[in-house]
């Protein structure tokens, strides 16, 4: 007969926090949210995120609209591989060439181009400055530029020249090649300019310093970026066609890869981190995944894995457990694999950090997750809610809400994401299309988000995550405490319960 394990396995939900002492120090600014990304040496310190939350490979929220909006609140987003691989490889560079100190030209066009390719140019990639040079490449002799203020659609005709309307380049104020980055801020400051183009010793355009981007690194702190000033953001991969897809990824400039997967115990898996290590070595980063207990993570770890995922049918829009009857409990899945996760720290001196993927109903729960082990959380559901995620926002039955799709359901058809070594082919549905309650602006939820998980962490005693692992205390709770837990035994005033 099957090996049972006994013990109940439990969610989220079924555990509460003890609190400890709260000392003066702990209050919520003195909270540090760090956490490792991926793994690393004892004595080290590896890729890392400023807050513990990536967005989920899926079609209803991870595109690079939202990969940025995460990239400046200090999160990851992994957009989504469930499309050609062209199609992500684009998405991935335009969250790459959104911000950087130094930013090669993505728009350019010559003298002889005509105010039609300025407007059709500003519609495709939606940038209003273009570098006007003599070839229309990023790195041709620079002429001058255009911005929005140099023309007005409705007095200037679509077939005006490039030449007549843009501001030429001897009336630009340029920088030399070499510059560094504060220099080029204090020209741009004291100049009063919104770009700075940066130019050889031969005329070439070779970047441009905008004034928006030291703007945006004072209004987000916590922004997370690459050695180059950019953001960074992840991108999903799968079993099938990785020796395409990720160097195409690698080229556009992803910072970290992950095997998008229901199920992550599979050769299938091992075959594709092999790939990346033999192309590669350590220098592309992917995370492997899901797995629900130690022997899937040490499997995972084994291959090479930088970071592995937890969690099986725990999502809102999968249906794993009830069409197949495979899965775990979230919570008892991330402690079973935090425990392996530290013994294999203990016996290799390698830290692979570990995502809770899946089991997030309400914000407590993520505190929960990085408490029972967890480096990080990954969220489909969370961001699926806001203006930054592909979805349409929607007026149904009275009420503004998103689509949300599993990438299980016929709607996604991202079968190599349930990979077998088959044909190919969705044989059932794993995940349903659905609605979320739409909640706004992406930056307003998560500060709200995590400002939670702060006061949490100050009531508990602590001030970090490794803290809060090494001093948190749970308890179970019975279903009449859950019960009790929310408002009972009073009548609610009309929609007031935020």
């Amino acid at each position: 007969m099957a090996k049972i394990i006994k013990e109940e396995c439990h969610t989220f939900n079924e555990y509460l926090f003890i609190p400890g002492y709260t000392s003066p120090e702990c209050i919520p600014s003195n909270v540090d949210l760090s956490t490792p990304l991926c793994k690393f040496k004892k004595g080290e310190k590896g890729l890392r995120l400023n807050i513990p939350m990536v967005s989920a490979i899926m079609q209803s929220v991870s595109d690079d609209k939202l990969a940025i909006a995460l990239a400046k609140e200090g999160g990851m987003s992994f957009i989504y591989g469930s499309q050609s691989i062209e199609d992500e490889a684009a998405m991935v560079a335009r969250v790459k060439n959104y911000k950087a100190g130094f930013v090669v030209s993505a728009s350019n066009l010559t003298p002889d181009d005509t105010l039609k390719e300025v407007v059709e140019l500003k519609e495709k990639n939606g940038f209003s400055t273009i570098a006007i040079t003599s070839d229309g490449k990023c790195n041709g002799k620079l002429l001058g530029i255009v911005t929005g203020r140099d023309y007005r659609v409705s007095r200037t005709p679509l077939s005006t020249p490039v030449k007549e309307f843009m501001t030429p380049l001897e009336r630009l104020i340029t920088a030399p090649l070499g510059v560094t980055l504060k220099e080029a801020n204090d020209i741009i400051w004291e100049r009063k300019l919104n770009s700075l183009p940066i130019v050889d010793d031969e005329g070439n355009l070779r970047y441009f310093v905008f004034r928006k981007d030291y703007s945006e690194h004072k209004d987000n702190p916590r922004e997370i970026l690459d050695d180059k000033k950019r953001y960074m953001v992840g991108a999903g991969i799968n079993t099938r066609d990785y020796e395409k897809r990720v160097p195409a990824l690698v080229e556009a400039g992803a910072d970290v890869l992950c095997i998008d997967s229901s199920e992550g115990y599979t050769c299938w898996q091992k075959n594709a981190i092999e790939f990346i290590r033999r192309k590669y070595g350590d220098s592309v980063k992917v995370g492997a995944g899901n797995v629900v207990d130690g022997d899937g993570f040490r499997f995972l770890a084994e291959a090479g894995a930088d970071f592995v995922k937890i969690g099986i049918g725990g999502g809102s829009i999968c249906i794993t457990r009830e069409t197949k009857g495979i899965g775990r409990g979230q919570a008892t899945a991330v402690i079973e694999v935090a425990k392996a996760r530290d013994e294999y720290y203990e016996k290799t001196g390698v830290y692979i950090p570990i995502c809770s993927d899946g089991g997030i109903v309400y914000d407590h729960h993520i505190t929960l997750a990085l408490a029972m082990g967890a480096d990080f959380v990954m969220l489909g559901r969370y961001f699926a809610r806001f203006d930054e995620s592909p979805t349409q926002k929607l007026l149904v039955n009275g009420a503004f809400v998103k689509e949300y799709w599993g990438e299980g359901s016929n709607r996604a058809r991202n079968w190599q994401r349930y990979d077998l070594g088959g044909s190919g082919g969705l044989a059932f549905e794993e995940g349903v299309d659905s609605y979320v309650t739409y909640a706004g602006s992406l930056h307003d939820n998560v500060e709200k988000t995590l400002y939670k998980v702060k006061s949490t962490m100050c009531n508990i005693g602590v001030t970090d995550i490794p803290a809060l692992q090494r001093e948190a205390t749970l308890t179970l709770v019975s279903p009449t405490s859950i019960v009790e837990g929310g408002y009972h035994d009073v009548m609610i005033k009309g929609n007031n319960r935020k």
